[in-house]
């Protein structure tokens, strides 16, 4: 059974989420503090962790690093702070979704389904996945060319399905000299791709803009 980790300091939220969570399957763990779940992650290993950002004990950024210097655990971060900034810390952190309050539990359902799904390995290559070779990317038949620049984005984007990138980590993927460039350098590239991509499969979205945070590959 999927095991998901809710930390959440809001005792009658979390024993809501719980009740979704448990309704569709899930085995559901509460911790409300940050401490208390970092003791329940050296024991066990849940399936993916609904992490609040306002913790007593440990704050939901500082689990979130922990949890990523030593495991690729899905994380979907919650937070009544809806400022950028936050945003985009927590998801440079490794967080691989974000959720502001107030928000619905089967909003919050939704997402833990659609993480997960992310997460999970396929049994085989999907019939409908892009395949890279040299500075060319094709769909079945269909091939077009990309530019160096477009491709170390394309891979970059590819390699991580779902996680969204922000303009600043992708600028510092693709530009390793750190020279400088405008952020909206990377919206032109990623305008281009677009086109290019659209020519293989005009009825799909394989990159997708994420309001406020950067962007991800579906």
């Amino acid at each position: 059974m999927t095991r998901i980790l809710v930390v959440e300091d809001e005792i009658k939220l979390a024993t809501v989420l719980q009740q979704y969570l448990v309704r569709e399957g899930y085995e559901t763990h509460i911790c409300h503090r940050g401490d208390e779940a970092e003791q329940w992650l050296e024991q066990h290993k849940p399936d993916l962790v609904l992490l609040d950002l306002m913790l007593p004990g440990v704050d939901g950024l500082t689990l979130c690093r922990q949890l990523r210097q030593r495991s690729g655990v899905p994380i979907i971060m919650t937070t009544a702070r809806v400022e950028e900034v936050d945003r985009l810390v927590g998801l440079e952190l490794g967080a691989d979704d974000y959720i502001c309050k107030p928000y619905s539990p089967r909003e919050v359902v939704a997402r833990v389904k659609a993480v997960l799904r992310r997460a999970a390995p396929p049994a085989v290559a999907a019939a409908e996945e892009l395949q890279r070779q040299g500075n060319r990317v094709s769909l079945g038949e269909a091939s077009v060319e990309l530019t160096a620049v477009e491709m170390r984005l394309l891979d970059t984007l590819m390699d991580r399905p779902g996680h969204i990138f922000s303009r600043d980590r992708l600028m510092d993927d693709i530009y390793p000299d750190r020279r400088l460039v405008s952020d909206r350098t990377i919206d032109s590239h990623i305008k281009n791709l677009r086109r290019k991509l659209h020519e293989l499969a005009p009825e799909k979205e394989f990159v997708r803009s994420v309001y406020g945070a950067g962007y991800k590959y579906e």
